[in-house]
């Protein structure tokens, strides 16, 4: 209170008007509808960058997919020409190459939804810049649905990294590499 008694009403009133200037800034600041857009298109950037990651990702787990597949194929292949020894295990590496599988198509559906509610973020931005309508809490709501959505996404693809190195072998398989130590 003390230091508004200081200030003279000429003062009080420049400061009123910053106040409402600052309140206002969006509409304050921008000369011309060029230049909300331009502020738009700074905001998408970092979005954008976003659907990048999850376009890397995506190619990543579409790799893995295709190399699951590819194995699978060689599988059944030799499974046919095989001994019923030989059989049961390929069998059981076929089973965990499809348990592989659903593990990766899943984390692609997730990532896919991902990148999904990014460009709606996008779009959405722009929507709110055009109509001049508030779109604070949808465009919320889809940032954090994209990024549960990249968080479990990820987790499958780790999952399946852990079922992949547990059929990882190197050299001899586990029963002649424990009978020749």
């Amino acid at each position: 209170m003390r230091v508004f008694a200081k200030l003279s009403i000429s003062e009080l009133k420049i400061g009123a008007g910053l106040i409402q200037a600052a309140l206002l800034w969006p509409e304050a600041i921008y000369l011309n509808d060029f230049d909300k857009i331009a502020h738009v298109i700074s905001l998408s950037t970092a979005p954008v960058f976003l659907l990048s990651g999850v376009g890397t990702i995506l190619s990543v787990l579409s790799g893995r997919l295709a190399r699951i597949i590819d194995r699978a194929r060689i599988l059944e292949a030799r499974l046919d020409a095989t001994e019923t020894v030989q059989a049961a295990a390929i069998v059981r590496e076929l089973h965990t190459l499809e348990r592989r599988g659903q593990l990766i198509y899943r984390a692609i559906t997730l990532s896919t939804v991902s990148a999904l509610m990014v460009c709606f973020v996008i779009a959405s931005l722009f929507a709110s810049s055009v109509l001049h309508h508030s779109t604070r809490i949808f465009v919320t709501s889809l940032f954090i649905v994209a990024m549960l959505s990249s968080i479990v996404s990820l987790i499958l693809f780790l999952r399946e990294v852990f079922l992949a190195i547990g059929t990882f072998e190197i050299g001899l398989p586990a029963r002649k590499r424990a009978a020749a130590a």
